[in-house]
């Protein structure tokens, strides 16, 4: 299964089925939370600008996979064509999704005051860059994540961390907003701020945890990164068992935790990798049951 396919794998359960969900959220953070109820059995529409969404133009592949099952609709909300369009479709939906600013929500006439009085059956998740009175302030995924310490060294972040974080975020707030919906039978409003989202993900760095020399971070010999004969390989044997298997492999006595942690352990480790093959090393994960993964450089 494609990496592409783990992703879009519908939940085996469907609890936002007959859930109507209107978004008005563009780029990544909004569309992917929509994907994630769309995939829970939510009924999914979205409205668009003329122009489109921005992901669209950028990334088709991403924009169609985000989009996959979700009605499109265009229409200019500054319009009163547009704002007929969209209160129609208020009036219909269960939940309504964002990623304005506030200000431009007061623009739109979209404040959480006029909505509930217009609509009070409806619940509205805003997606928002920081959150409370940092609302306004200009960010991205990248700020989010450097005011986090997850910005390490000159390298950009392998994935968008805090816009999917906030996402999941996002689609488990709307799992929320329709259970207060179910029980006190009038909607409800929550903020999701992807900065929040990059703190939450930033956890175990605040412990300590994925800290340089901590056992996550480096400091125990069986949990790295280390170069191989043809690529990398990506060891996780942290569990004593694990690191048992691995020294043995590696051709010395098992180590204790303690000794994990020694200079020679990595060096011992390092070296036996160096000479061992992806091929070898993906035979050996299965043979000697090692969690390990196997990289091209």
């Amino acid at each position: 299964m494609s990496l592409t396919q783990k992703a879009s794998a519908a939940p085996a359960l469907q609890p936002l089925e007959g859930v109507r969900i209107l978004s008005l959220a563009l780029n990544l953070p909004g569309p992917a939370a929509l994907m994630r109820c769309r995939q829970m059995g939510a009924r999914c529409l979205k409205l668009e600008p003329p122009a489109g969404d921005p992901m669209g133009h950028y990334n088709a592949q991403a924009y169609t996979q985000l989009h996959a099952g979700v009605e499109i609709l265009s229409g200019d909300l500054k319009t009163e064509p547009g704002q007929k369009l969209l209160h129609r479709e208020l009036a219909r939906a269960d939940v309504l999704l964002t990623s304005f600013r506030p200000s431009a929500l007061v623009k739109l006439g979209l404040t959480w005051k006029a909505l509930h009085k217009q609509h009070p059956h409806l619940s509205q998740i805003a997606i928002v860059g920081a959150p409370g009175e940092r609302a306004e302030e200009p960010g991205h995924d990248l700020t989010y994540l450097a005011e986090n310490d997850l910005v390490t060294g000159l390298d950009l972040p392998a994935t968008l961390y805090a816009d999917m974080g906030g996402s999941l975020m996002a689609s488990e707030a709307v799992l929320q907003a329709v259970m207060h919906q179910r029980s006190k039978g009038k909607g409800v409003y929550l903020e999701v701020a992807l900065l929040g989202a990059a703190a939450y993900l930033a956890l175990p760095r605040s412990w300590g945890l994925t800290q340089a020399g901590a056992a996550v971070g480096g400091g125990h010999a069986g949990y790295r990164v280390y170069p191989c004969k043809d690529g990398r390989v990506a060891v996780a044997a942290l569990e004593p068992h694990f690191a048992a298997s691995l020294c043995a492999a590696a051709g010395f006595e098992s180590a204790s935790m303690k000794a994990m942690f020694a200079p020679a352990t990595h060096q011992a480790v390092a070296a036996f990798l160096l000479t061992r093959t992806r091929k070898q090393l993906d035979k050996l994960a299965v043979t000697k049951d090692i969690p390990l993964h196997t990289l091209a450089n």
